[in-house]
């Protein structure tokens, strides 16, 4: 008669010392044993026991379409005339929307009081500037609720080592602070556009709203420019900035009332709904862009406006290119200590940094990216080399990808130049990314992401070695990971580069006095250099200041700031360079154009 007791194996160990006939594996049995000393050694130290719980992600409200009419989209953290003029954008796109002032350093104590601890210099500024806006909305007589109901907040989002990437949760931990507990926030991701099941349908991704973007950045950029161009020459002070006013205004109200192609208008309504009349309406909304004239009309008469300021070239004053973080080198207040306006009091003609260049940055970088990946995570990558219909499928996909990219690199910027001839001045050119990453990859590994990149040290370089600034200003967050490493790359650029004048200035919510200190020691020395450089164009020339400025008198026109003055390839200032072209008109050897 077979035994009735369980035989035990060697894998497994008695469940329960009391008898119970269940039977557990070693593993499990010992792990039991550990638990229960843990326990023991716990409670003999007086240890309390708490449950982990996971973080998870706040559950956001949505915005709906339905809350379009009722609901406000806020944004900020760029120029006030790249701001006004998506406001005319989103404005003409059925949307509510206000831009958020530039933030001041009671935003910064306000992001400082509401925020985490050892957060980078933009987001107390940017965070801090929020929560100050809707105290404001709250002293107009909103009660908090109907705040956090009617308002939105669409920012930028970002990965990579930088803080960039957490400004939507510090966002979310000082509305909690700050008592808006419940404030809906849109992120847009700078790499993956934006995340559409936090968006649902509130805010409508098309390709009108696309178009609209870019054509607010890009307008953005001209006027911004320009208004850096002419100030520092004009003769009626304050006459660039009431010009420039007007003629945002006035853009502003363009794009807002511009009337778009739509397949449901017109003579293709009978399309409206099918698959073809969505294919016309998307490839006309793109034609509609390259040939119309909507835009480079408005800018023809903007720079028609502009061109009525009297300037004087002869003023001798260092250009200053400005470059660094994005946030830093974009913002126009305390957040970058006012960099632009005191360098402008210091004398100095201040070289901006075009969104631009970002934008073109973005899609050199996706292609890099490309061709480095090539292989990476697909399935057929492996696949043996005589297998051809792999290995084709495989550079299909590839070469589409990249062909993508290379086309929408040509259309931007072709689109860019044309508006910038629309305006009429003599704007800087977008910058070519490729000469850039050429330039930038014996100092800063081209492939290293986060923040500018290599864009800092390509710029450096470019700026300096193509005879286009007296200086750089490196403007940065205090702590900012990437420019840090940046500023570590530069050692080895001016060392190089022996005569160039470069100084990174790193800010705060305090230290104004100190930093302006250090522009103001090495805007010194680029007053020297400018000074000997257009004392030597004199000695080249062979004549007086008296009498250029004579010649100037006797024709106007070259006292209009949209009059174009050739550059000369070694000679960085604009008094030199003016100077040099009314010599070579005083001696014939060109020819005066009205």
């Amino acid at each position: 008669m077979a035994s009735s007791r369980t035989q035990i194996t060697s894998d497994q160990l008695p469940g329960d010392p009391v008898g119970n006939k269940s039977f557990v594996s070693k593993e499990a049995f010992i792990r039991s044993m550990i638990e229960d000393e843990r326990s023991r050694l716990e409670q003999a130290a007086g240890i309390e026991k708490t449950t982990i719980q996971q973080f998870a992600k706040p559950v956001e409200n949505m915005f709906t379409k339905a809350e379009r009419a009722t609901t406000t989209l806020l944004f900020g953290g760029l120029t006030w005339r790249h701001e006004h003029l998506l406001e005319g954008v989103l404005r003409g796109l059925g949307y509510k929307v206000n831009a958020i002032p530039t933030p001041d350093v009671k935003a910064f104590q306000l992001g400082k009081e509401y925020g985490n601890n050892g957060q980078c210099n933009p987001t107390y500024f940017t965070v801090g500037n929020l929560i100050q806006y809707l105290h404001g909305l709250e002293e107009s007589g909103l009660n908090r609720k109907e705040i956090i109901d009617n308002y939105v907040l669409l920012t930028a989002g970002a990965c990579g080592p930088c803080r960039f990437g957490m400004y939507e949760a510090e966002y979310r931990l000082a509305l909690r602070n700050s008592g808006f507990d419940g404030f809906r926030v849109i992120l847009f991701q700078q790499g993956g556009g934006l995340n559409q099941s936090e968006m649902e349908s509130g805010l409508d991704m098309n390709l009108d709203f696309f178009l609209g973007v870019i054509n607010a950045f890009n307008v953005g950029d001209m006027i911004n420019e320009v208004g850096y161009q002419i100030r520092p020459y004009e003769v009626e002070e304050g006459k660039t900035d009431a010009v420039m006013e007007e003629t945002l205004d006035y853009l502003h109200d363009v794009m807002r009332d511009r009337k778009r192609f739509d397949v449901n208008n017109g003579w293709t309504k009978f399309l409206a709904g099918t698959k073809l009349g969505g294919s016309i309406n998307y490839v006309g909304k793109f034609v509609d862009q390259l040939v119309g004239k909507a835009y480079s009309r408005t800018l023809n008469k903007a720079g028609a406006r502009f061109n009525e300021i009297e300037v004087d070239r002869f003023r001798v004053k260092p250009i200053v290119k400005v470059t660094g973080e994005f946030w830093a080198q974009i913002t126009e207040g305390d957040g970058n200590f006012n960099m632009f306006r005191f360098l402008e009091q210091e004398n100095a003609e201040v070289l901006v940094e075009p969104i631009g260049t970002w934008i073109m940055y973005l899609l050199a970088q996706y292609k890099m990216k490309a061709k480095d990946r090539k292989h990476i995570g697909v399935d057929d990558s492996d696949a043996p080399l005589w297998r051809l219909d792999k290995q084709l499928g495989n550079e299909v996909r590839y070469r589409k990808k990249v062909g993508t990219m290379t086309l929408a690199e040509k259309i931007f910027k072709r689109e860019y130049t044309r508006l910038q001839r629309a305006l009429g001045s003599t704007l800087h050119e977008l910058v070519d990314q490729y000469e850039l990453q050429r330039m930038a990859h014996p100092f800063y590994n081209t492939r290293a992401a986060g923040g500018e990149g290599h864009l800092e040290v390509a710029k450096n370089i470019y700026y300096n070695s193509k005879g286009l600034a007296h200086m750089v200003l490196s403007v940065k967050p205090f702590g900012c990971m990437p420019s840090t490493q940046s500023d570590g790359a530069q050692a080895a650029v001016v060392e190089l580069y022996k005569d160039a004048i470069y100084l990174p200035i790193e800010t705060s919510g305090e230290g104004e006095v100190n930093a302006h200190s250090r522009v103001q020691m090495a805007l010194g020395n680029a007053r020297i250099k400018a000074r000997q450089e257009f004392q030597d164009v004199l000695d080249r020339t062979g004549k007086s200041l008296d009498e250029m400025k004579a010649y100037v008198n006797d024709h106007p026109v070259l006292k209009k700031p949209m009059y174009t003055v050739p550059k000369v390839n070694e000679i960085v200032g604009t008094a030199a360079n003016f100077a040099l072209h009314v010599s070579d008109l005083m001696d014939g050897k060109v020819r005066l154009v009205a």
